[in-house]
């Protein structure tokens, strides 16, 4: 399984790893921190250093509850950093955390190589569109559509087939919009309850029927603090357990904000192969 990146095959045999490059004010886990160039710029450094195949840049918070961004401060936050750390990185691979199809086209055209959409092209119609103009890999999620207020009352009653129809119907639309690479994002966290979650992770060896890629999110998430009744900032050492049972279970990207326990994780594990 290969992934195509403007000419440039990325083998998928050996697992690959997002390091999280947050400029947000408001992420959960470590907003305000890298909302400079200069701090963005050492977190780049850091992350390629540790082991990060992609660096994974958001601008607008994506986590449930969190507030909308107008598309232009969106814009103002991440471009000027993308420019200055394609021209310092140029051997790395920018991914792009949005869900705007006018700043997925600025960013690619400047230089990322591809995108990661919560939304699963849902909130921008042109998304898809935008996408296959550019022929790079698109990392489609599951996400439900909730309010600050529901999203501590949620439940469905077979999240796991309902998580796989819904990438089921989002894939034959991507594809048929001409995008080639799909990457498919079960979406913990978003809009799921605890439970939910870890029937998911329980169950991700169904999600291969879809034929592609999978992509895991959960670094630091709640589905790990709240469990183990801690914060996100002592979560490192469950993430990673569940971590080992995602790639056990045949995901082939992790999206990290710790790329070297991720790494050691990988690595580890590619030695009982």
């Amino acid at each position: 399984m290969t992934l195509n990146f403007r000419g440039k095959l990325i083998d998928l045999s050996i697992p690959k790893i997002l390091g999280i490059l947050n400029l947000t004010p408001d992420s959960f886990y470590d907003g305000g921190s890298y909302n400079s160039i200069d701090k963005a710029l050492k977190k780049c450094e850091k992350l390629i250093m540790e082991g990060a195949d992609f660096i994974d840049l958001g601008a607008i918070s994506t986590r449930p509850g969190a507030n909308n961004l107008n598309e232009e401060l969106e814009k103002k936050r991440l471009l000027p950093v993308l420019e200055k750390l394609i021209i310092t990185f140029p051997e790395a691979l920018f991914s792009i955390d949005t869900f705007r199809s006018e700043v997925a086209n600025e960013s690619l055209s400047i230089g990322a190589v591809m995108i990661n959409d919560i939304s699963g092209g849902e909130y921008d119609h042109q998304m898809f569109k935008t996408v296959s103009q550019f022929n790079c890999p698109y990392i489609l999620m599951h996400r439900n559509r909730i309010s600050k207020t529901k999203q501590k009352n949620l439940s469905n009653d077979n999240i796991v087939y309902d998580v796989i129809n819904y990438l089921s119907k989002r894939i034959n639309k991507a594809s048929n919009a001409g995008i080639n690479d799909i990457i498919i994002d079960p979406g913990f966290g978003y809009g799921k309850t605890l439970d939910d979650n870890f029937e998911l992770l329980k169950n991700l060896n169904l999600f291969h029927s879809l034929n592609c890629p999978i992509l895991i999110g959960i670094s630091r998430k709640s589905m790990i603090w709240k469990t183990l009744n801690t914060s996100p900032k002592n979560s490192l050492n469950g993430t990673t357990f569940l971590h080992a049972v995602a790639l056990q279970a045949g995901t082939k990207l992790l999206r990290v904000h710790d790329v070297k326990t991720a790494k050691e994780c990988l690595d580890l594990l590619q030695a009982l192969i």
